[in-house]
């Protein structure tokens, strides 16, 4: 353990939590190289394969989390995400496996990444300078807020200014370093269990997030974790589902601001839904002719089909899906090995008339539900879990023949 966190961090001593669980920015100089810029200003959560929308402003993004949130960011200039405003969603009606919920999008404050990145290493701010934190409920309740988050209920309240920070700051500190408390505290429909990859549709305006599981804190009735959030749904998926947001503009924040962005989420509904069932001869939890545990996403415009990769233990092979928005027919197209996962999802359209669906897997075997002697030859198969396969799938978009490479 201690290893471990001396290789990730350098000194597990001295490592400042605040400068870990920001979005980083690969960009690319056309030659072959790349650079990492981290990005302080876009919330510190469970970043799962945020999507960029076509203005190249507006970010939504999931949050790989248990009572974790939506979320949307929107820079202040087009392919510049040093700077912005970000936001949580609070759904106004009640979103469950039938309904389409409303949405109002919560402010929770505007800044830039130095802004942000100075107060944790050139200022110095710490947890105990931003708020109280409390697993206990304190004798005097006045200005705490009542909160649950990874199923745990805490009790929270923002500091006053104090050692050279201004509340102004501390308001910051609180929206860019502990957002998934300071969402919850303005009112977010902290609710999730693990909102993983984000995609869009462009003609239709509408985007779509992986739910892996629908569980523990969106469960109607699960009273000792379930806060005022509005997202109750009456039983309990393991094998998750998609859920679509339907995007628009002129829409305004809980401040009755407008929001500068045509390509902002306004309403969500499920539109995919996996099936659970009992274990099946090869070890399946979830049918296996439907989706289960959904993680990464990509939709083609070309082929007007959304792309569902998976990250299942529910699925004893892993598969890609696809599923055509005009048809409503979902196809599974590809099969992982046992206890691997299905990702590096990506679909490139219309390179020389033809449709790039990138695939590939990792950790082949990596299931400790796998029979011993299916696991063994597996890890055989692809050096102890440690080797994978990346590859592609192409489909002509006039005459549908599929080619597959690896």
């Amino acid at each position: 353990f201690l290893k471990h966190h001396q290789n990730l961090y350098g000194n597990e001593n001295t490592a400042n939590a605040y400068n870990y669980g920001h979005l980083p920015e690969i960009i690319l100089d056309g030659k072959g190289r790349g650079t990492a810029v981290k990005h302080y200003c876009l919330g510190r959560i469970s970043h799962e394969l945020i999507q960029v929308m076509p203005d190249n402003r507006t970010v939504i993004m999931g949050d790989d989390y248990t009572n974790g949130g939506f979320f949307m960011f929107i820079a202040d200039k087009e392919k510049d995400l040093s700077a912005g405003t970000l936001y949580v969603a609070k759904y106004t009606a009640e979103l469950n496996e039938t309904s389409t919920a409303p949405i109002k999008w919560i402010k929770l404050g505007h800044t830039d990444s130095k802004t942000i990145e100075d107060l944790v290493n050139v200022r110095g701010i710490k947890a105990d300078n931003i708020m109280e934190s409390l697993t206990t409920a304190p004798a005097d309740l006045s200005g705490y807020t009542q909160i649950v988050l990874d199923k745990k209920t805490l009790w929270i309240k923002l500091k006053e200014a104090n050692n050279g920070f201004s509340k102004a700051e501390i308001e910051l500190a609180a929206a860019f370093l502990e957002t998934h408390r300071y969402a919850a505290l303005k009112g977010g429909s902290m609710a999730f269990t693990k909102m993983e990859g984000t995609t869009v549709n462009i003609k239709d305006k509408v985007a779509y997030s992986a739910l892996a599981n629908i569980q523990d804190s969106m469960i109607e009735g699960k009273s000792s974790w379930v806060a005022a959030h509005n997202v109750k749904f009456k039983s309990t998926l393991k094998a998750g589902g998609v859920l679509a947001h339907d995007l628009k503009g002129s829409q305004v924040d809980h401040l009755n601001n407008v929001i500068n962005s045509e390509w902002t989420p306004y309403q969500s509904h499920m539109i995919l839904m996996g099936k659970d069932i009992p274990a099946d001869s090869l070890g399946n939890t979830a049918d296996p002719n439907n989706i289960a545990s959904p993680d990464n996403l990509k939709f083609s415009e070309t082929l007007r089909t959304l792309f569902i990769g998976e990250d299942s233990g529910n699925h004893t092979n892993n598969f890609l899906w696809a599923y055509n928005v005009e048809t409503k027919s979902l196809d599974r197209i590809l099969s992982t090995p046992a206890g691997a996962e299905s990702t590096g999802l990506h679909a490139v359209d219309s390179v020389n008339g033809w449709t790039y669906i990138m695939s590939n897997f990792q950790h082949a075997g990596d299931s400790s539900s796998l029979p011993a002697d299916l696991k063994a030859k597996v890890l055989a198969n692809y050096n102890g879990g440690y080797s994978a396969s990346v590859g592609y799938i192409t489909a002509d978009p006039v005459a549908p023949s599929i080619e597959k490479k690896a």
